[in-house]
């Protein structure tokens, strides 16, 4: 697929996911692509993570379910591209359809949103809304600190659940937004520092974190000139903090966004978290205030809002310059 049929493919799957996200009667018939890789890579999981080998065998061995969970997504996307794209305007309907599934912006802002409602009825229902999108532990949070913990999760995921699977989308049609969200879900599944997963999962985590790299920087950006078209936020605060903090976080990836959207709105994010019982050290991204509220996650969300619109702008932008 060449860049003048995946820009506006991009572009179309971004609109169509803010309209209407994923249709719950839809997942509830047949799940969603995320789930179907998911229990694709946990059956590679069973058959081959053999706790009792060496390190270098379980890395070698987590290398081959990478390959063998990363084929068949790339066969599906390139075969009904191959399909679609000669159907004129149905087939590009459907491979829109299709694409639509990748990015979370419509979830992502309805999870965050829910934090924020949460609070104003008390701080119990806060921590259970916070717990559905962070992995930290919910109980030792108080009303900033679960505050903070929905604008830091939604600055991370802005990246690697908005920016990133439209912009490999743009530059690979389907089955580069496919194999995007296939690494992205590897991740968040076994590249974790386990027991288990820390040979297994390396290979997932280290591809996951290269093809974060660009999107993780595409999204401060986006959320600088978004704080520069918000009243109230701060543009050059946004910018200080991505250059002086952003390379201090402990993901080469996540402190751009939150340092980003810290500086934006006068924040100091990130910095010591526990997750489970696990105390995780970490740099703070920012240097404003740690108090937080629903008021702030509210902020963070238009902020959010705005960055998406100028996502979709500069796609529309680089659609008419490529067509032309």
């Amino acid at each position: 697929m060449s860049l003048s049929q995946s820009l506006p493919l991009a572009l179309a799957a971004l609109g169509l996911e803010a309209l209407i996200g994923y249709p719950p009667p839809l997942y509830r018939v047949i799940g969603h692509p995320v789930t179907w890789m998911g229990a694709w890579l946990a059956q590679l999981d069973a058959w081959l993570n053999r706790p009792g080998a060496s390190f270098a065998t379980r890395s070698a061995l987590g290398g081959l379910a990478l390959v063998l969970y990363l084929a068949p997504v790339a066969l599906v996307a390139g075969a009904a591209t191959r399909l679609l794209e000669p159907l004129g305007v149905f087939g590009f309907a459907v491979l829109t359809l299709l694409a639509s599934s990748l990015p979370a912006q419509r979830s992502l802002d309805a999870h965050v949103r829910a934090v924020a409602d949460g609070l104003d009825q008390g701080l119990d229902q806060g921590r259970r809304a916070v717990a559905m999108i962070v992995g930290r532990n919910p109980q030792v949070l108080d009303e900033a600190g679960v505050a903070r913990a929905a604008i830091e999760s939604l600055a991370e995921n802005f990246s690697d659940g908005v920016v990133a699977p439209i912009l490999w989308t743009a530059l690979g049609g389907l089955t580069g937004g496919a194999l995007y969200k296939a690494v992205n879900t590897a991740d968040s599944m076994i590249g974790h520092k386990t027991d288990r997963y820390a040979a297994f999962g390396w290979a997932a985590a280290r591809l996951d974190d290269l093809i974060n790299l660009p999107a993780s920087r595409l999204a401060a950006l986006w959320l600088i000139l978004a704080a520069a078209l918000t009243p109230g936020a701060s543009a050059r605060d946004a910018a200080r903090a991505v250059r002086r903090h952003a390379s201090s976080h402990r993901s080469p990836n996540a402190g751009w966004p939150e340092a980003a959207m810290a500086g934006a709105l006068g924040l100091r994010l990130a910095g010591p978290r526990i997750y489970g019982e696990t105390l995780v050290e970490d740099a703070f991204m920012g240097e404003g205030r740690r108090e937080a509220a629903a008021a702030d996650i509210r902020r963070a969300l238009r902020l959010y809002r705005l960055a998406c619109v100028i996502e979709a702008l500069v796609l529309a932008v680089a659609a008419i310059i490529v067509q032309r």
